[in-house]
């Protein structure tokens, strides 16, 4: 098996698998990807970027916190490369999930990820998710949503 393809049979499940637990409310196993050496960043879809493990892993908490009712969450692979410790992917994130309580709709983003080896297992470095050319409804719920709550300002 190719560096390559050992990367995705791994990381794309964990990645899924995770996103979902984020719609769900519960972010424990995308913490748990993300590596807690720095650089560690995050472009989020509805929230400042973030920088450092505990600015990032706080998003990660307080998104999730937003979301439940999730149908499994889907990756839709573009473009994917490995090249010595460092591996990316690129594509599309697809679900359903509730936000703030509302009724259960699309969330779909597009999604850039960098990935550090460590120890032998892939750790998320860099995320990039946003919903992409016109936008997405569920994402302008969660945006208004994180705007009502006490945290950072929200982009518009």
């Amino acid at each position: 098996m190719s560096d390559l393809e050992d990367f995705l049979a791994h990381t794309l499940q964990r990645h899924a698998l995770a996103t979902t637990g984020v719609r769900n409310g519960d972010a424990r196993l995308l913490i748990e990807m993300l590596s807690t050496r720095d650089p560690v960043t995050l472009f989020p879809a509805a929230q400042p970027p973030k920088r450092g493990w505990a600015e990032v892993s706080q998003a990660f908490q307080r998104v999730a916190s937003l979301y439940s009712n999730s149908t499994p969450v889907t990756f839709d692979l573009v473009a994917a490369g490995v090249s010595g410790d460092l591996a990316y992917v690129v594509g599309y994130e697809r679900g359903s999930a509730s936000v703030g309580g509302g009724p259960v709709e699309p969330v779909d983003l597009r999604v850039t990820q960098v990935y550090r080896r460590e120890n032998d297992e892939w750790k998320l470095v860099h995320r990039h998710g946003d919903p992409g050319h016109g936008g997405n409804p569920a994402v302008d719920h969660l945006r208004a949503e994180m705007r009502n709550r006490p945290g950072d300002a929200v982009p518009t």
